[in-house]
């Protein structure tokens, strides 16, 4: 499963369909854009609950995976622990994809 996620996280980047980050996550959140918000199980508990009440306000569906934010980093080129997917055939299958 992490590493179909992982691959699909790569495409999307390379895609332009994903936002990286804390500001640019809770920014594509709250224009309506996000799809999904993608977290790393190593978050911080700060950091986990700030962008969660901002996901909470804007009804976003977030999900905390069980992926490190050291390999969420290495799958879409750039050191992240929170995914902001902004397409919604990418989010859908990775929702499928964390379910599995």
């Amino acid at each position: 499963m992490n590493d179909k996620l992982l691959s699909l996280l790569g495409i999307a980047r390379r895609a332009g369909r994903l936002t990286l980050g804390f500001d640019a996550a809770s920014e594509s959140m709250q224009k309506g854009k996000t799809e999904l918000l993608l977290l790393a199980a190593d978050l911080s508990p700060r950091t986990l609950r700030n962008i969660q009440n901002t996901a909470g306000q804007t009804d976003t569906l977030t999900i905390v995976s069980d992926i490190s934010m050291q390999q969420l980093g290495a799958a879409v080129g750039k050191a992240t622990g929170i995914i902001s997917v902004n397409d919604k055939g990418f989010a859908e299958k990775m929702k499928t994809l964390c379910n599995e």
